[in-house]
């Protein structure tokens, strides 16, 4: 059991890293599949790690890959900020 623990939290990802490939995404938004994209990163990520960050921003709708694998950047900001101003019921 503490093997198992111990590899969960060799894979979790801190909130700086995360932060570093959406950004990243959102730079090269469609350009890039997952490989091309994980080499394109300013800092070294492992890619079980990488795979962790990309299901939690597709999982929240940051992003979107396509059928050819081509991961998009589907965020939008003002989208939020129209619908935090709706009127709650």
């Amino acid at each position: 059991m503490e093997q198992e623990t111990t590899n969960i939290l060799a894979r979790s990802p801190t909130l700086e890293t995360v932060l570093m490939v959406e950004k990243t995404i959102e730079e090269y938004s469609g350009e890039f599949n997952r490989t091309d994209l994980w080499k394109k990163l300013p800092k070294k990520v492992m890619w079980q790690t990488y795979l962790v960050i990309l299901n939690y921003l597709q999982s929240i709708n940051k992003i979107a890959i396509s059928n050819g694998g081509i991961i998009v950047y589907i965020w939008s900001p003002e989208v939020a900020k129209r619908f935090m101003k709706r009127k709650r019921y």
